[in-house]
């Protein structure tokens, strides 16, 4: 089946609520639970006929107050247009449309899929377009010093295919002003083509040649590799997550690795020691401490063929093999566990993570679930509590977003059925360790649901213990509007 836009923006919606303290003491100090605030209507450009299919997906805050966010929205003649949304100092300034590069075709559907900020005033947006021949093409588009430059064409590998061309970028980083990275994939121009990873950097605010990535020597002859997150600890130093497929056609989890500008070949991770032979591994999200190093998270089928939660660790440049992490207690026999692949884990330090996603309980429900890493060592997740007269977190429920302040102090973004039947937003405070009963969102111009398609998609916290959540939710009966919402 084809993986259209609207199935991604309904697998990217939200989630629950849910409380479990850490099972280790955690720090303990002066951060309290936030207050949310109402949330906002985002302002699209003149003539907007709302947001493309509740598509706001990405969200980067250099500092409280100070943020980007880009997605889609559908013009006056209702063709969708990339979207981009800037906030300076508290206040969400004009909209602006993202011009595609001059070889776009008329329609480009220019779809935003990764964004990064090393500064306020210095980001880079990277995605996908139409060019006139039909083919599918990346773009990259910079604001330097609070200006956004034209977006260009993305360069591809030497061997590329020419038409034909699916090329995606899925990710970028950018860990100093004009220095980022970006990772994706491209079909080459082999006999049969294949899928392959690639990636490019921008050193000193100049983008270089493309280099393929390589897969793991064990890879099929058309390794079907996906690329899907990047995190950088400098210019040059990187590490990305993806999958591939082997000669057996099994498909594994793999962490591909850059160091000093130059890619190395793709690292397998084992899955872990109760997966099925054809344990289908999957990486969705890596989470990063503030120094380093990283954690990532994924799926894999047991030696039942239950799909399970694994993670796995950087230590000195070597990742761990996979840790599986058990599912709440009233889990189903296969709980089908799920992440969204946006902020599903989030580090407060090199030892201590929470991720979240979804699963099946034993009552047939989907809930959410969140799992704690404590000093190393990951707890079995637990389903959070949702709000007086829900019903469950539901189908298009789970959580989403996750960002941290401190050890044992974080927040997430979620969603939940109500007793009408209906999503509704939700945000969640982890305080000294425990997690709290999530708060309802309280939605622009009375709105009553976030829709199947809609819900916080970004969560950003800082230091200072104040957050901002975007997301969109349902403003008629199938308009999407974008939504901001912040805590004190």
């Amino acid at each position: 089946m084809e993986f259209t836009l609207t199935q991604f923006a309904r697998r990217a919606l939200l989630a629950l609520a849910l409380t479990a303290p850490l099972a280790a003491t955690s720090p303990v100090g002066s951060v309290t639970a936030p207050q949310w605030q109402r949330a906002r209507i985002t302002a699209l450009p003149a003539g907007a006929k709302g947001l493309y299919q509740g598509y706001l997906p990405t969200l980067a805050c250099p500092s409280t107050g100070n943020c980007v966010a880009a997605g889609m929205y559908n013009d006056h003649a209702n063709i969708p247009q990339g979207l981009v949304l800037t906030e300076v100092a508290g206040r969400w300034g004009t909209p602006r449309t993202i011009m595609p590069p001059s070889d776009a075709a008329s329609v480009a559907t220019t779809t935003p899929t990764g964004l990064a900020c090393s500064s306020v005033g210095n980001c880079t947006i990277v995605g996908t377009y139409q060019v006139g021949s039909g083919d599918t093409q990346s773009f990259v588009v910079d604001e330097v010093n609070g200006v956004w430059r034209p977006a260009t064409r993305v360069a591809l590998p030497s061997d590329a295919l020419g038409k034909g061309q699916n090329a995606q970028l899925h990710a970028v980083a950018c860990p100093r002003n004009g220095d980022c990275s970006v990772v994706g994939t491209f079909f080459t121009n082999a006999t049969n083509p294949v899928l392959a990873g690639f990636a490019i950097n921008e050193v000193n605010g100049a983008w270089g040649t493309p280099q393929v990535l390589a897969v793991p020597a064990n890879a099929n002859a058309n390794p079907f590799p996906t690329v899907a997150q990047i995190a950088c600890s400098a210019p040059g130093d990187c590490s990305a997550i993806g999958n591939y497929v082997d000669d057996q056609n099994v498909q594994h989890a793999a962490i591909f690795s850059e160091r000093a500008g130059l890619w190395s070949a793709g690292q397998p991770v084992s899955a872990p020691a109760d997966a099925s032979l054809y344990a289908h591994a999957t990486l969705s999200a890596l989470g990063c401490a503030p120094a380093g190093p990283c954690t990532a998270v994924g799926t894999y089928y047991d030696h039942r063929g239950a799909t399970q939660v694994f993670a796995t660790s950087d230590a000195h440049g070597t990742w761990s093999a996979g840790l599986p992490i058990a599912m709440p207690t009233n889990a189903a026999p296969n709980p089908k566990a799920f992440f969204y692949g946006y902020q599903d884990i989030a580090c407060a330090t090199a030892t201590t993570c929470s991720a979240g996603g979804q699963y099946r309980a034993s009552n047939g429900l989907y809930e959410g679930f969140i799992a704690d890493e404590v000093n190393g060592v990951w707890h079995e997740a637990s389903e959070l509590a949702l709000p007086d007269g829900s019903i469950a977190a539901g189908k298009n429920g789970g959580v989403v977003a996750l960002s941290c302040v401190s050890a044992g102090n974080c927040r997430a973004g979620a969603a939940y059925l109500d007793a009408a039947d209906h999503y509704q937003g939700l945000v969640v405070s982890q305080v000294n360790g425990h997690w709290a009963t999530g708060s309802k969102i309280a939605l622009p111009g009375g709105a009553t649901s976030v829709g199947v398609a809609g819900g916080v998609y970004a969560l950003v916290c800082h230091q200072d213990n104040r957050c901002t959540a975007t997301g969109s939710y349902l403003a008629g009966s199938t308009t999407y509007e974008g939504f901001s919402v912040t805590s004190n």
